[in-house]
């Protein structure tokens, strides 16, 4: 695994031990990047399921100012540390050892907003819909933000907010990657 490209493209990342975590291949990765950017101009992100944190790095790699790395597992937090310190810019990243739902409710309480979300839960335990919602409810996302939802290949997200836009789904193998904007002034 690795950053794909950016400040810090071809360093080598390390993923999370064990069997909970199912970390982006390098090949979705690059094709989620190329389907949302594939450089930014600044701005934050959130990995809210980060695992490894390979997607936020990827991110801040690509030009985001900021990413929030989330995840409530201890062997992902001390593997988000070690990934992070490959970039020599920890000073760019906040890493969280905290659930979806604590960590959506500390961000609205510090009110941040976000350019870019990431989300992408372990594949068996996905209440995707309740998040995005969530995200909206707390006015969590900038205008013109991006969600990527990373799901199994068969599940089909029913999110249905005015405020937010369908953009596309696509398949890679076993992967499907939604990805939703948020509308202006919506």
């Amino acid at each position: 695994m690795r950053i794909i490209s950016g400040e810090y493209g071809g360093r080598r990342l390390k993923a999370v031990p064990g069997q909970n975590t199912r970390p982006t291949t390098d090949k979705v990765k690059e094709s989620l990047f190329h389907m949302i950017g594939p450089y930014f101009d600044g701005g934050r992100a959130l990995d809210l399921y980060a695992g490894s944190g390979a997607l936020g790095i990827e991110a801040v790699s690509r030009g985001i100012n900021k990413a929030y790395l989330v995840d409530h597992n201890h062997q992902a937090i001390k593997t988000i540390n070690e990934n992070i310190a490959v970039t020599k810019e920890p000073d760019k990243f906040i890493i969280w050892k905290k659930k979806d739902t604590q960590a959506l409710e500390s961000l609205r309480q510090l009110d941040v907003t976000f350019d870019l979300v990431l989300l992408d839960p372990p594949y068996g335990s996905q209440e995707l819909e309740q998040i995005v919602k969530k995200l909206v409810d707390y006015q969590l996302l900038n205008d013109q933000a991006i969600i990527v939802c990373e799901t199994d290949k068969d599940v089909s997200l029913t999110i249905d907010d005015p405020s937010l836009s369908f953009i596309k789904d696509k398949t890679y193998g076993t992967t499907r990657l939604s990805l939703y904007e948020k509308v202006t002034n919506a």
